[in-house]
């Protein structure tokens, strides 16, 4: 192995990040409850260090580790998105978290080890150091939904997950067992060289790919793959969901392009139905179709948005159809974009929850204006993104990606896409005119500390930020892109 300094100098913010954890991991052993906020505090300031270890680091394109590790423009924007969403996601948790006496240094340790995860997978650079970034992020996702040990619906929810996540993981394994047999390599640069040069067994080749995508729709929450989602979501505590439903869709995108497009390429777009643009169109269209029409009808609020998660795969996978150049762009640029949504969204609901009782269903939001205006106008900012009403970032998303199908001839799904959107746009404004017109049903006050609140107002006040200056996201995601 090429260990030499360069090496660790390219491996500095997971370094930095492991060093952090272990760190944590000790002292918290030594700390009694009412010291927990140092454990907060050390948890908040390892995610800043690690994001400024990436920021340091040279991220000009260059492989390390025989091939296992990949260092790129494309994996220094990924991850400094996912630790931004994860400082908020562990902000958004401390008051939650205090109120149900779940205030324990392993929350934000498995968090940690989770962003881990999610880092090595945005760099991997062979199927089995993505493999080992998935199990990571994986295992430590199931110990968070189950973290409220008291919960049986938590407990409920870990072990659906926990069943169908390993059925997916043997899945994928297989899959990468398929396409190692076909091409005889590991590294995705030597997989995408085999496929090109046109000796790779296409029959065993197709049935790894079919393999493998199903478990990047699995990690999505993509249609037919989508079973976990809405219990997960419902089951787990609100600042798990938060967490989940956010960070780990940027791992997931990573995941989608070093795979399909790094080394998978050559059965790409051109290929048409035989490559994985065909398998991906259905698995597009079924989750906006589903997630849209199944979230219409539901009053639990984390569940509605579980299903809103489910249609907005469908957009970033539409992003991964259109192809080089604006596809892929725009594809990250949604998933930026919704990960500070969601987060944002749940990170609100954490807020407005208080001991003993969960701020998950709609009547739990009537009248949040007449109780705290400036909350009411933040969920409006995250509820209009989601939806994709001018001027919010998440309309500039929706465009970006249908600017991009129209420009890579596919314009029957731009319309399908618009349709769907139409559809799911009731249910977010649902969301504001219960906000904004209804009478509320307690008079309790809204608790929220400094650093919960300063969260979510620059949480929200991003959406409107980014609305407006949408180039400011959209030129860092074409010059990551543009790098591969």
């Amino acid at each position: 192995m090429d260990f030499n300094a360069s090496t660790l100098l390219s491996l500095l913010p997971e370094i930095v990040l492991l060093s952090a954890i272990a760190v944590i991991l000790i002292l918290d052993l030594f700390l009694d409850q009412s010291k927990r906020m140092f454990t907060y505090g050390l948890s908040l300031a390892a995610l800043i260090a690690t994001m400024s270890a990436v920021v340091w680091v040279d991220d000009s394109s260059r492989v390390v580790m025989h091939g296992a590790y990949v260092i790129d423009a494309m994996g220094s924007m990924l991850k400094i998105s996912l630790l931004s969403v994860g400082i908020f996601a562990f902000i958004y948790s401390r008051r939650y978290l205090v109120g149900r006496n779940l205030f324990k240094g392993e929350f934000y340790v498995l968090g940690m080890l989770a962003i881990l995860g999610m880092m090595i997978m945005v760099s991997a650079g062979s199927f089995l150091t993505l493999y080992l970034g998935l199990e990571l992020l994986a295992l430590s996702l199931y110990a968070l939904v189950a973290f409220d040990g008291d919960s049986k619906k938590g407990s409920e929810a870990a072990m659906k997950y926990f069943v169908l996540g390993a059925l997916a993981s043997g899945m994928l394994l297989y899959g990468i067992s398929m396409v190692y047999g076909a091409t005889g390599m590991l590294d995705f640069a030597g997989v995408a060289r085999v496929i090109a040069s046109g000796h790779a067994d296409q029959t065993v080749l197709t049935f790894g790919l079919v393999f493998v995508l199903i478990g990047i729709a699995f990690k999505f929450g993509a249609v037919p793959f989508h079973m976990w989602a809405p219990d997960v979501y419902q089951g787990a505590p609100v600042v798990v969901t938060a967490f989940l439903g956010s960070v780990p869709k940027i791992a997931a995108f990573a995941m989608a392009m070093r795979i399909l497009v790094q080394g998978m390429g050559g059965l790409g777009p051109e290929m048409g139905w035989q490559g994985w643009q065909g398998m991906l169109m259905i698995l597009a269209v079924l989750s906006m179709a589903l997630g849209n029409i199944v979230a219409l009808v539901q009053d639990n609020v984390k569940r509605m948005l579980a299903y809103s998660t489910i249609s907005h795969v469908g957009f970033i996978f539409l992003g991964l159809l259109a192809g080089a150049g604006k596809g892929y762009t725009s594809a990250m640029f949604y998933t930026i974009v919704y990960a500070l949504t969601a987060v944002g969204g749940f990170g609100l609901l954490a807020i407005l929850s208080r001991k003993g009782v969960e701020a998950e269903y709609l009547h739990d939001l009537k009248g949040l204006n007449k109780r705290s205006p400036w909350l009411a106008a933040m969920m409006m900012l995250i509820m209009f993104s989601m939806a994709g009403v001018p001027p919010t970032v998440g309309f500039f998303a929706k465009l970006f990606v249908l600017d991009a199908l129209v420009n890579a001839d596919m314009l029957w799904l731009a319309l399908v896409a618009v349709f769907f959107s139409v559809v799911g746009a009731f249910y977010y404004l649902r969301v504001i005119k219960v906000i904004y017109f209804d009478q509320p049903i307690t008079q309790a006050p809204i608790v929220a500390n400094v650093d919960a609140r300063m969260a979510i107002s620059v949480n929200g006040l991003a959406m409107l930020y980014y609305g407006i200056f949408p180039a400011s996201l959209l030129a860092l995601c074409q010059a990551a892109i543009a790098a591969l």
